[in-house]
């Protein structure tokens, strides 16, 4: 088996692993707020638990590329992809680590409706959702188009939290409910905007995994 082979197969590892992590932190963020719909907290506990084998996955890729990397030399166009799977892993694993937090804080709620608190939570969950979805898809597929729908979209969650957070100051200011409650919603919120942004930066490296061009990341 010549060396370029045995390379192509490492690759094509590589992507099997970036895309099994990445199927692991958003498949926990689906059962986050469907096991918290279903009053679940085993389950919520359990989403919590998964985190450290996201975590584990991520230094196993890390490895993985820095390997490929040093040892096998790849040409600019492979290089890429192997740079931008380094550096998507880290998004994704920050996903993860929102997700084992909202689980946290939603177990606090002790499963209470979430739309009481503010009518744009849901439909923010509902869209941090399809970016961060979209986002891997673009970059497992390699789809330019896609990523650049993503980062069009973050606009989108990016007001729906500034509307979640005008509507947890109204209630405080009112009054109008537990301060502490109110603080975790706030935080909900905050860790759904954190994964937008996530979405963006691994629609950005799918960007940059086709062109080369590295635009402006966010560092979360």
């Amino acid at each position: 088996m010549s060396p370029r082979t045995v390379f192509f197969n490492e690759l094509r590892q590589l992507k099997e692993n970036v895309t099994g992590m990445a199927q692991r932190a958003t498949q926990n963020y689906e059962r986050l707020f469907e096991s918290y719909e279903k009053k679940d907290e085993e389950e919520l506990r359990k989403i919590i638990a998964i985190d450290k084998e996201i975590n584990k996955k991520q230094r196993e890729i890390e490895s993985q590329c820095l390997f490929l990397i040093t040892k096998q030399q790849p040409i600019v166009s492979d290089l890429r992809v192997v740079t931008a799977s380094l550096k998507v892993v880290t998004d994704i694993e920050r996903v993860g680590d929102h997700v084992a937090d909202m689980a946290e804080l939603l177990l606090r709620l002790n499963m209470k409706e979430l739309s009481g608190y503010s009518a744009h939570l849901l439909p923010m969950i509902d869209a941090a959702k399809e970016m961060i979805l979209t986002a891997v898809s673009a970059f497992v597929d390699r789809d330019q188009e896609a990523a650049q729908e993503v980062i069009r979209k973050d606009d989108e969650v990016d007001e729906l939290f500034n509307q979640v957070k005008t509507d947890v100051i109204e209630s405080l200011k009112k009054e109008a409910g537990d301060v502490d409650e109110l603080t975790d919603i706030l935080m909900i919120a905050k860790y759904l905007e954190k994964i937008g942004d996530h979405a963006v930066n691994i629609g950005e490296w799918e960007i940059f995994q086709e062109t080369g061009n590295i635009r402006d990341m966010r560092l979360l």
